[in-house]
C-alpha cells in the first residue's frame, strides 16, 4: 500500500452497536398529531380562561413564522395580516352554512388546522426574522398618524358624542347595522337574504361586506360568547374598528413607499415617512374617515399590498402566487369597485413572470380556480342581483376639484422621478417601470370609470372620484422615487453629508407645507381652507350636534316595540329628520322596519311627511322633536283620516338648536 492510499485509509475499529434512530416519517406524524391537538386545545384554553383577545395574534403570528416571502419582521406579519383578511372574506361564506357561525373555538381551530398541514405539505418550521431598523420608520409613521386622527373619539366621552362622529357621514350608520345583523346571523347575509329580511335595509343585503365580516369576527372575540355589543354600546368599539382599518392603510402604504425604492439611508427614509405622512394628512384621503368610508379604506390597503408585490415580486414563486390569487379575493369582497384595476396589475404581473409561473403550475392553476371561482361573486351580486351600477351616476361636489389637483401635484413630482430611474437603472431594477405600469393601469382605470359615469348620467361623479383615490394613493407610494433622488450621506465626506441633511430637511418641509399639515398655508390638494384631517381631528365631539342628541334621546326614551314602527319628525329640515331616523333605526335594529319611510321619498315638506305616513303599513309611533313639526302632521292627520288611527303622536322637544 503507498503512503497517500494508507494516509486516506480509514482505520478499522470496532464500534459499539447502537439502536437505530426512529424513521423520519414517524417523527412527522408525532409532530403532526401533536400540532393538531394543539390546534384545538390552545382555542379551548383561550375560550375557558375567558382570554379569546389571545386568538388572532396567535393565528397571525403562526402564519407569519411559515411564510418566507418578506425579508424583516413587519414584512412578514404585514403579508400575513393582509393575507388573513383576504382568507377570512373567503371563509366567510363557510361560516354562514356551517353550524358553528363565528365562534373562536372553531374558526380559530380551524385556521390553526390549515397551517399545520400548510407546514407539514411545505417541510417549513415556525420561523420568524428579526426585526430590522428599517421597520421603525413605517411603525413610526403609523403610530403618529394614527394617535393624531384618534383625538375625536378620545374625546368623545359619551354617546352622544360619538354618535356626532357616526352623523357627519350616514354612511357610518349603516355600515353599524350591517356589523350588526353579520354578528348576529354568524356569516354573510347575501347567502341566505331572507333570513335577514325583518332584520336588515335592502339596500345592504348585497353590499360587500368583507370588512363588516372581519369587525362582527373581531368583536366575537373581544367579548364573551353572546354579549357581543350591539345598540348604542356597539357604537364606540364600531369607531375604534374605523380607526384601526385606517391605521392598516396608512401602514401598508408607508410600506409600499419604503419597499419600491430599495435599500435607502436612515435620513432617506425619514424624509420619505415625513413626505408620505404629510401628503395622507393634507390630501382628500382623511375624509374616508369623515364621511364613514370604512370599506373603501381596506380595499385601497389590499391594492396598495398588490400593487407593492407586483412592482417588486416576492421570491417564491408559489407564496408570491398565492398571495396575489387571496388579495384579489379580499378585494372582491371588501370594495370591489377596485377588482377590475387589481385584475390587471395580476394578468401583467403574470404574463412578465411567465416563465417562473410554468415552473410553478401546479400552484398556479389551483390559486387561479379558486381566485376566479371566489373573487367575482360580489361585484356579479351586486350587479345583476341589486343593480348596483346605477351608483355610478351619483354626482360629487368640491371632491372632484380635489382629485384633479391631486393629480396634478402628485403626479408632476412623482412620474418624472419614476421616470428617471426607469431610464437610469431600468434594467438593474424593473421595479421602477413595473410601479409606472401600476400607475398606468390605475389611470386608465379611473378615465374607464369616468366615462362609464359620463354615459350613464352625463357627468364625471362619485365613483369617479372614488376611483381617483386609488390613483392618488398610488402615486403617494411612488413618493420613494422622488426621495431616491436626494443626496444622501456618505461616511468621510462631512461636506456632502451637510448638504444631505440641510436637502432632507427642505424637502421634508416643503412637503408639509405643501400639504397644509402645520395649519400654516391651506393644503395645495384641497379647496377648503382646512385639510379633512384638521376638520376631522377638530369636530366639535364636546358640543353635539342636534341629529346626536335627539337620537340619543329618543333611542333612551322610546325603545323598539314589536309591531310598532318607531319614527322621528324635527323641523322643516328634511334631511336632519331623515338623519335621526336612520341614527334611531340603527340603534334599535330596526333598518328593515322603517327603511320605506326612510328612502325613496321626496326632501320637501310637508310632502315627506305625508309619504312617511302612508309609505309604512301597521302602526306608527311618531316622536315630535320640535312645536313646528309636531303643527305640520297636526294639519296632515285631520286632512288623512285612514292614516290618524294608526298613529300614534309623542311629543319630546329637544332643545338641542338646529344646526
Amino acid at each position: 500500500m503507498s503512503v497517500e492510499q494508507s494516509a486516506v485509509a480509514p482505520p478499522v475499529t470496532s464500534t459499539p452497536t447502537t439502536s437505530p434512530a426512529p424513521p423520519d416519517y414517524r417523527r412527522r406524524w408525532i409532530v403532526a398529531l401533536a400540532g393538531l391537538a394543539a390546534a384545538w386545545l390552545l382555542p379551548l384554553a383561550a375560550v375557558a380562561a375567558d382570554a379569546r383577545w389571545v386568538l388572532p395574534p396567535l393565528v397571525l403570528l403562526a402564519t407569519a413564522s411559515l411564510l418566507r416571502g418578506g425579508r424583516t419582521l413587519l414584512d412578514r406579519l404585514l403579508l400575513a395580516t393582509v393575507l388573513l383578511v383576504g382568507l377570512t372574506t373567503a371563509a366567510g361564506l363557510l361560516f354562514a352554512v356551517w353550524p358553528w357561525g363565528m365562534a373562536p373555538v372553531p374558526v380559530t381551530g380551524t385556521g390553526l388546522t390549515i397551517l399545520v398541514l400548510a407546514a407539514l405539505a411545505t417541510g417549513r418550521r415556525p420561523t420568524l426574522p428579526r426585526p430590522a431598523w428599517a421597520d421603525l420608520f413605517p411603525v413610526l409613521g403609523t403610530a403618529a398618524l394614527v394617535g393624531y386622527l384618534a383625538q375625536p373619539l378620545l374625546r368623545a366621552g359619551d354617546l352622544a358624542g360619538r354618535l356626532t362622529i357616526l352623523t357627519r357621514g350616514e354612511d357610518y350608520l349603516r355600515h353599524l347595522s350591517l356589523v350588526d345583523v353579520i354578528g348576529r346571523h354568524g356569516g354573510y347575509v347575501f347567502l341566505d337574504s331572507d333570513a335577514v329580511r325583518d332584520q336588515l335595509l335592502s339596500l345592504l343585503v348585497h353590499y360587500p361586506q368583507g370588512w363588516h365580516l372581519l369587525v362582527a369576527l373581531l368583536d366575537g372575540h373581544l367579548t364573551p360568547a353572546g354579549t357581543a355589543p350591539g345598540g348604542p354600546d356597539a357604537v364606540q368599539p364600531f369607531l375604534w374598528w374605523n380607526i384601526a382599518g385606517f391605521g392598516l392603510f396608512v401602514l401598508t402604504l408607508l410600506w409600499a413607499a419604503h419597499r419600491l425604492p430599495g435599500p435607502l439611508h436612515p435620513l432617506s427614509r425619514g424624509v420619505l415617512t415625513v413626505v408620505v405622512g404629510a401628503l395622507v394628512l393634507g390630501s382628500q384621503l382623511p375624509r374616508l374617515l369623515w364621511s364613514g368610508y370604512p370599506t373603501e379604506t381596506i380595499g385601497l390597503a389590499l391594492t396598495v399590498v398588490l400593487a407593492a408585490i407586483v412592482a417588486r415580486p416576492l421570491p417564491a414563486p408559489r407564496e408570491h402566487l398565492l398571495l396575489l390569487g387571496v388579495l384579489l379575493v379580499g378585494i372582491g369582497y371588501t370594495y370591489y369597485l377596485f377588482l377590475p384595476a387589481a385584475v390587471v396589475l395580476v394578468l401583467g404581473a403574470l404574463l412578465v413572470h411567465r416563465h417562473a409561473m410554468v415552473r410553478a403550475r401546479r400552484t398556479a392553476l389551483a390559486v387561479g380556480l379558486a381566485t376566479v371561482v371566489l373573487a367575482p361573486v360580489p361585484i356579479l351580486l351586486g350587479v345583476f342581483r341589486a343593480n348596483q351600477t346605477e351608483a355610478l351616476t351619483a354626482t360629487v361636489g368640491p371632491d372632484l376639484t380635489e382629485t384633479w389637483l391631486a393629480f396634478g401635484g402628485l403626479g408632476a413630482l412623482v412620474v418624472p422621478a419614476l421616470l428617471w430611474h426607469a431610464v437610469r437603472i431600468g434594467r438593474r431594477d424593473p421595479a421602477w417601470r413595473r410601479w409606472l405600469f401600476v400607475l398606468l393601469v390605475s389611470g386608465l382605470f379611473t378615465a374607464a370609470v369616468g366615462q362609464a359615469s359620463v354615459g350613464l348620467g352625463g357627468e364625471l361623479g362619485y365613483y369617479f372620484n372614488k376611483a381617483g383615490h386609488l390613483t392618488t394613493v398610488l402615486l403617494i407610494g411612488g413618493a420613494g422615487a422622488v426621495v431616491r433622488l436626494l443626496p444622501a450621506p456618505r461616511r468621510g465626506r462631512p461636506i456632502r453629508t451637510l448638504t444631505a441633511g440641510l436637502t432632507a430637511v427642505t424637502v421634508a418641509a416643503a412637503i408639509v407645507l405643501f400639504g397644509g399639515v402645520t395649519g400654516w398655508h391651506r393644503s395645495l390638494l384641497v379647496v377648503g381652507p382646512q385639510t379633512w384631517a384638521q376638520r376631522w381631528v377638530h369636530q366639535q365631539v364636546d358640543q353635539p350636534n342636534r341629529a346626536a342628541v335627539v337620537c340619543d334621546q329618543v333611542n333612551r326614551a322610546y325603545p323598539a316595540v314589536d309591531g310598532v314602527t318607531t319614527l322621528v319628525l324635527d323641523y322643516a329640515s328634511t334631511y336632519r329628520s331623515y338623519l335621526e331616523n336612520i341614527c334611531v333605526s340603527t340603534l334599535q335594529g330596526t333598518t328593515a322596519q322603517t327603511e320605506a319611510a326612510i328612502y325613496g321619498l321626496i326632501f320637501a315638506e310637508p310632502g315627506r311627511t305625508w309619504q312617511m305616513l302612508h309609505a309604512v303599513p301597521g302602526e306608527i309611533r311618531l316622536v315630535v322633536v320640535d312645536p313646528a313639526a309636531r303643527s305640520r302632521v297636526n294639519k296632515l292627520l285631520r286632512s288623512t283620516p285612514e292614516v290618524r288611527d294608526r298613529v300614534t303622536i309623542v311629543t319630546m322637544f329637544v332643545d338641542q338648536p338646529r344646526d
